[in-house]
């Protein structure tokens, strides 16, 4: 008897894992369609070996995948066997870690699996919208057509994910440099300044004292400062990874002017992109948006979810439930409406996605557009009045000469 780990859809779409005492897989497997759940993978516990060999692993992980993708594609439809594109894959592989993932894919499938299960043993890598489009693609015989569909889904995805990650890189840099300008004015330049003026004995003006307060405060109480900000941030950190504390965040975030309507639009994108490349491949609809919700960063966007695939499973189509969840852009409903009303669901889905995909990028510069602007004005003023401060002492100091 042996434990087998597996992962399952039940009938409300929901995702379940967990371990089984067993003999065989197949067994396993029964027990699960017994209990009305659809596997999704059986097997030993899936490795994590890899993820600890990759420094920076998250991006490096995409663009490895990304590539698998790319070239399975490209050797599927050019007729080359799965267990002769999966070696050359590994070979045009440039990451030794990767490769070697690749690798022990192709052992597991040459050991009489599917490559949907060859690929589950590596959940890390492999997303459940991955695996089930190969294992749909498998069982209707168009796994080179599956792949470029795939191909195309994480292309895309990709292409926004930089697009939004480099669009708010400067705007980051530039807050940070003020900042440390700031920081270094108060402990290093002023204080220059305070010894000469005490040494004077003239009566500063206003400015100029809340400046050297300023400047003392953060000179006696920097180092307390910045141990407090580093607790506060690890604490933070520790309670958005609980769940309470990701959907507080979460929710924050989609409340934050301009940048909230972004993130909310780059998820509806996300979520039209994974669902329309999923029903294309007849995918049940239910088990399809359990699967695209998994593929949601926001937890209280994905968690609105559930009440969708409940609203599909009592039989009122996917647009009145998604309009009821309150989570989504309003146009959103309306596109999917008329893809129920002719029965063009999963184009539907694309074009959606390519309207979203847009209007991210649309709301991400407007958003930009506002924040750069916002961060020079406040920094400017912030060293305006540091360096005024600094000039009305010193004209006292002259006109007491003089």
């Amino acid at each position: 008897m042996t434990n087998f780990y597996f992962r399952a859809v039940a009938s409300d779409g929901q995702l379940r894992s967990g371990t089984i005492h067993a003999e065989t897989e197949r067994w396993v497997a029964q027990e699960l369609r017994r209990q009305g759940l659809t596997p999704v993978f059986v097997g030993t516990e899936p490795k994590k070996s890899f993820e600890l060999k990759l420094p920076g692993f998250s991006g490096a992980k995409r663009r490895d995948v990304l590539f698998f993708t790319q070239e399975l594609s490209t050797l599927l439809n050019a007729g080359v066997p799965l267990d002769r594109a999966l070696s050359i894959t590994s070979e045009l592989t440039e990451r030794s870690s990767f490769r070697l993932l690749v690798q022990d894919i192709l052992r597991v499938l040459k050991g009489g699996r599917s490559l949907a299960d060859s690929l589950a043993t590596h959940p890390d890598y492999f997303s459940d919208l991955y695996i089930n489009m190969c294992r749909a693609g498998e069982a209707s015989g168009s796994l080179a057509a599956v792949f470029e569909r795939l191909s195309e889904f994480e292309r895309t995805r990709d292409d926004l994910r930089g697009y939004i990650v480099s669009s708010m890189a400067y705007p980051c840099l530039l807050m940070l440099v003020g900042i440390g300008s700031i920081l270094v004015l108060m402990n290093f330049v002023v204080p220059r300044f305070a010894s000469v003026f005490e040494q004077s004995r003239i009566e500063m003006p206003l400015p100029t004292k809340m400046l050297l307060e300023g400047s003392k405060f953060l000179q006696s109480y920097g180092l307390i400062l910045l141990i407090a900000s580093i607790a506060l941030t690890v604490g933070l950190y520790a309670y958005v990874r609980t769940r309470a504390g990701r959907l507080w965040w979460d929710s924050l975030r989609l409340r934050i002017p301009v940048l909230g309507d972004a993130l909310r639009k780059a998820e509806t994108a996300r979520f039209a992109r994974a669902m329309g490349t999923l029903v294309a491949n007849s995918v049940p609809l239910v088990q399809s948006i359990a699967i695209a919700g998994a593929t949601l960063s926001n937890r209280r966007i994905s968690g609105s979810l559930e009440a969708v695939a409940l609203g599909v499973k009592r039989g009122e189509g996917i647009a009145a439930p998604l309009r009821r969840a309150g989570q989504f852009p309003l146009l959103a409903a309306h596109l999917l409406s008329v893809g129920e009303e002719t029965g063009r669901l999963d184009t539907m889905f694309v074009r959606m996605a390519d309207i979203y995909d847009a209007d991210t990028r649309t709301a991400i510069r407007r958003f930009t557009s506002l924040f750069e602007p916002l961060i020079i004005l406040a920094m400017g003023l912030i060293v305006g009045v540091l360096i005024l401060s600094i000039m009305l002492a010193i004209v006292s100091m002259n006109d007491v000469a003089v």
